[in-house]
């Protein structure tokens, strides 16, 4: 990121859900994805995948966590976040298929947050990120961990 950093900690608001970001999903990308990363027939082939689990040609898992991922990071760039990276996932569940053509919507809500004891310049938080789409449904859940820069440091920790 070459731009200076805008939002801090201390900007994030927890309990609000607020909106990262949307996409569509390409045909051509579900296919070249599981070509490389994920060869199963379902999201490989139209015909093997008619007589699948999903009915018709799906994204991988995977690959909707990748345009999660994009949308998140795109987002952080353009509010200047102070992010520090991650620290795991704790949950994470596909809740619905994604077909090509699908629009995804990305949701957000931060469950709790706290600064670090042994590293005052960086705060801690857990966020849910949901994946909904054209249809108001549900595709994917997770449960993030973040360390994100703090804009003062030097001021005192609360417990």
């Amino acid at each position: 990121m070459t731009q200076p950093f805008r939002t801090f900690y201390e900007d994030l608001p927890v309990d609000v859900t607020v909106v990262l970001g949307e996409c569509v999903v390409e045909r051509e990308e579900v296919i070249a994805f599981a070509s490389r990363y994920d060869p199963q027939d379902f999201h490989l082939d139209d015909e093997a995948a008619a007589r699948g689990p999903f009915g018709a040609l799906a994204a991988s898992g995977w690959h909707t966590c990748g345009m999660m991922m994009r949308l998140m990071v795109d987002e952080m760039h353009a509010q200047g976040l102070a992010s520090l990276g991650g620290a795991g996932i704790d949950e994470l569940r596909w809740l619905h298929p994604v077909y090509p053509g699908d629009r995804l919507r990305l949701e957000a809500k931060i469950l709790n947050k706290r600064r670090s004891r042994s590293r005052p310049e960086m705060g801690l938080m857990r966020r849910e990120l949901t994946m909904i789409n054209q249809n108001g449904k549900p595709v994917l859940r997770c449960v993030v961990n973040g360390m994100v820069g703090v804009r003062d440091p030097s001021a005192p920790i609360e417990d």
